[in-house]
This record gives structure tokens, sequence and C-alpha cells, in this order.
């Protein structure tokens, strides 16, 4: 369970090995496996027997649960393995932090993020700049690949975090990526010459803070010297890629479920889409795609003191890791759980289980979770917007079969049509 895991690439997916992972559907083998272990060893975090490192696998809705809402203490969020990996690119930020500088960042960070808020108080610009490179890429396209969303994509992510002169800037993403990919092996050096230049470029975007960008917030949003502002802005960057995918794993369900691409399509009928939206159906389809197959492969934990669990003792240290292929897709507890069911999103099913984990919960929700709801959602609605999608690559879906648990956006490609043609 856990190499393929490893070698997909926990912080920057590798294309080739996401594909050998779907060949052999590799999360449907691991969730065989745990459900197995489970059965034999009870629904306790189990521990792994492993050299230098005390690791509990957490497998039941209700250790989820524990787990996430006693974060950060006892459980912390700056898990050893997640600061060695997010240091490449992001020493100071949200994920890597504890107890004081934990909380000045998360209320620096919810505050810029406008966490709570469906639409964010830059809503109106979002929306702009989403039209615009929704419009652009679609312009007289009759297919659609991962190559092209993926390029419109981060179009929109440097005009939302750090404004419209960074549309084009490839070079700040391409070093982002490259020092992902270095994080992927967590403890291997980061190559300094690269992290600076990344840096010069991000801080230079806040210098010149562009108003109605994440960058002018940075700029502007009150901050004491704990917060350290522009080291948050890597987070969003990183953040914002996967949520990509998730938005065109969403267009490939929709394209195999016609139902429920009536509904999508009814959703946007008749709206300005030039305008922010609240599009609850097209959110919760986005939802189900991180549900589905989720953009974190694990959810990382360490408890900081020695924890009773059902009268046995877990030592201080030891890692708690959540797999969430396989908990958003536990079989014994959703009844859902291969199946695209954007509904329990909407009537409050997903909200109350645990075992329903997209965006984590408790303390470390992603606070960024309403900003890439609205941004994904509306980005799809351009997409959908007077047109048809149908699947003619990668691996097929179908109503009619449980989903596969095992998916990259990486070989999907559309034919798209005017609707009613």
């Amino acid at each position: 369970m856990l190499v393929p895991t490893v070698l997909r690439g926990i912080l920057a997916r590798r294309p080739r090995v996401v594909a050998l992972a779907e060949a052999v559907d590799a999360d449907r083998r691991a969730g065989r496996l745990l459900r197995r272990m489970r059965a034999k060893y009870g629904t306790g975090p189990l521990r792994l027997k492993l050299p230098l490192r005390s690791v509990a696998l957490v497998l039941a809705e209700n250790d989820v649960r524990r787990v996430l809402e006693e974060s950060p203490e006892p459980f912390a969020v700056a898990n050893l393995e997640k600061r060695a990996a997010l240091w490449h690119f992001q020493p100071h930020g949200l994920l890597t932090s504890s107890g004081a500088e934990r909380a000045d960042r998360r209320r620096f960070n919810e505050a810029v993020l406008d966490t709570p808020k469906p639409v964010h108080r830059h809503g109106d610009a979002i929306a702009a700049k989403v039209s615009e490179e929704a419009t652009t890429l679609m312009a007289d396209a009759d297919t659609l690949t991962w190559d092209d969303f993926r390029v419109a994509w981060w179009r929109v992510i440097h005009r939302v975090v750090l404004g419209d002169a960074a549309r084009d800037d490839d070079r700040v993403s391409d070093l982002l990526t490259r020092l992902r990919m270095e994080a992927n092996w967590a403890y291997v050096p980061r190559r300094p010459m690269i992290y600076r230049e990344f840096r010069r470029r991000v801080d230079a975007y806040v210098r010149e803070a562009e108003p109605g960008s994440l960058a002018e917030l940075v700029a502007t949003t009150p901050a004491t010297e704990r917060t350290r502002p522009q080291d948050q802005l890597p987070q969003w960057l990183f953040a914002f890629e996967p949520a990509g995918m998730a938005a065109y794993l969403a267009l490939a369900l929709l394209a195999a479920h016609p139902g429920q691409a009536r509904r999508a399509h009814e959703e946007i009928e008749g709206r300005d889409l030039s305008e922010p939206q609240d599009l609850p159906f097209l959110r919760a389809c986005v939802q189900e795609s991180v549900r589905l197959w989720p953009t974190t492969l694990a959810i990382l934990r360490d408890s900081t003191t020695e924890t009773d669990w059902d009268g046995r003792t877990l030592e201080a240290g030891t890692a708690l890791l959540i797999p969430t292929a396989f908990v958003d897709r536990d079989e014994e507890t959703l009844p859902y759980a291969d199946a695209f069911a954007p509904d329990v999103w909407l009537d409050g099913t997903a909200r109350r289980s645990w075992a329903a984990i997209p965006f984590s919960g408790g303390p470390g929700e992603c606070p960024g979770r309403n900003l890439v709801l609205l941004t994904t959602s509306q980005f799809l609605a351009h997409l959908l917007a007077g047109r048809t999608f149908r699947q003619t690559g990668g691996r097929r879906l179908s109503p009619d079969r449980p989903l596969p648990r095992t998916l990259g956006p990486f070989r999907l490609r559309f034919e798209v049509a005017r609707r009613g043609e």
C-alpha cells in the first residue's frame, strides 16, 4: 500500500507511475488488504513494524474523527515527514507550524482566504479571471486534453494568487514543480538556488501587490512577527494545481453520467457566469471528485504525548497515517463508496461522516476549501455552458460499473460539441 503511494508522488504526481497504478487499480488492491488487516487485528490504529519510526494506520471512522478533531494537540498537524517534505518550498508555512506560530498563521490564512465564506471577497475579480481563461481555452475547441486544461488552469492560479501580471510566468510554476518533485523524497537536500529564485519571483509579486489578488491581501492583512506572510503563498500555489486535477476528473464524471450532467447544465442555465456564483451542485461534483480520487494521498499526524486507545497505549512520537484512498472509499462505512454521488454533499450526508474527508476535517481542515470550490465550480461552469463532453481517451468511466479507485487526469481526453448538435 505504501510503496505505490510514494512512487506516484505525494506532492507532485508522476504520470507514468499513475498510469501503471491505474492499469492494476492499485488503490482497490490496497483497500482489500487494509480491510483484511482491519478484520484480523481490529478497528483501532494498526501499529506497523517499521525500523526507526513508530507508525500506526488509522482505518476506522471513529478513529479518523478522533485524530482530526484532536489536532493539533495531542495529534500535531506538523508531522515529521510532512515538515521534511514541505521544507523544500514552504519551510514556514501553516502545515509545518505548531504551537503559537501555527495559531497565528492559521488566523492569517483564514483571513486572506475568507475561509468561512462560499464566495471570496475578491469574487468579482476571480470570476472575471476564470471567465477569460476558460473562454480562451474553449474558443473553437472540438477536443480537450489535460495538457490544454492544465495550461489554462495554471494561468488562473497565477492570476488569482499573484495577479494578472503573473499570467504567463511559467517560470514560477516550473520552479515550484521542481521543488515539489524533490519534496516527494522528503529528506533529499533542497537545491537552494531553485528555492531562492522561486522566492524572489513570488516576493516580487507581493511587493507590487495587484488589486484583486491574494498577493494584495498578503501585503495588507495584519500580521505579526510570527506570521511570515509571504511564506504562506507557496502553499496556495501548490494546493491550486491538484484542485485543477479534481475539476478535470469531475468533468469526466459528468461526461459519464448524463443525469448529473443535465443537472449541472440546469444549474448554470441563464446565469451570468462573468459574476461570482455559488453553484452548489457543481461544488458537490468537485467534492465528489476529490473523495473518489483524493488529491492528498495520506493525512499525517504525530502524537505529541502518550495516548490511550481502547486500553492500550500509543507512544508519543508515533506517526498516524490516514490512507485517504481507503477511508474515502470504505464500502463498509459508505454505501456510496464506488459511485458518483454528489447529492451526499447537498443533503448533509457526507458532512456528517468522518469517512468522507476530501478536505480533511476538524481544526486542520483546509482553510482554502471554499476558495478552491468557488474557483473550480466557476471554471467547470464555463466549460459546460452550451457544450457537451464525451470521453474519448483514458480509462473509461461508466454509471453501470463501480468507479475505479485509481484514476489520474493525464490520459483523459474529451470530444467537445455544442449542446443540441
